[in-house]
């Protein structure tokens, strides 16, 4: 039997396969990076699991997260989006996409991609935690508040430290899978 950390439940095939293929995994791909930055900052106040069954119908609502799009968003559009039952219709969390991607374009052209710009974080090489459980794993780092106050700095919404921490798992800029687990580089 594979063991995996702690968090994921066994029970659910799409978990799994985040965890497993996705979680800690580093991602270098601008839109992809915009995608899970939206959806981490979807997540706050929810559980990743609620966030992750909707990931297919943010895609649809959000043009597959292409900001060169979403900029373009007229109220109209973000009305419709507030009515869609398929993403979590918060005001504010809508709203925020298109900041988010406003100050997205803006990265690109500075730094040449975003990818440059978040990878800059942890000097471009990904850190490597060697957590026992689950419950060593910290929500928030000195480089994820680091993070949270340029991207705010930046103009990006709704990136508070915990969820610039959760963003850094999700993309690979830090691997904390347990040492445990077979995900875990030791392995």
């Amino acid at each position: 039997m594979t063991s995996r950390c702690t968090w994921v439940t066994t029970k659910e095939p799409l978990y799994m396969k985040y965890h497993d293929k996705e979680w800690g995994v580093p991602v270098y791909d601008d839109r992809l990076l915009f995608e899970m930055l939206c959806l981490e900052g979807a997540q706050a106040g929810l559980s990743w699991w609620t966030i992750l069954q909707k990931r297919e119908n943010y895609r649809n609502a959000f043009d597959n997260f292409e900001a060169e799009k979403i900029v373009h968003y007229t109220n109209e559009k973000l009305e419709l989006l507030r009515e869609d039952k398929g993403i979590v219709r918060n005001k504010l969390k809508i709203k925020s996409v298109v900041t988010n991607a406003k100050a997205f374009l803006k990265i690109q052209k500075e730094y040449g991609s975003f990818s440059n710009y978040i990878w800059s974080f942890v000097d471009y090489t990904p850190i490597v935690n060697h957590w026992q459980t689950v419950k060593e794993v910290p929500i928030t780092s000195e480089i994820s508040d680091k993070m949270s106050k340029r991207l705010k700095k930046d103009g990006f919404t709704f990136v508070g430290g915990t969820i610039c921490y959760s963003y850094m798992q999700a993309v690979g800029l830090v691997n904390d899978h347990t040492l445990e687990c077979f995900c875990h580089p030791s392995h």
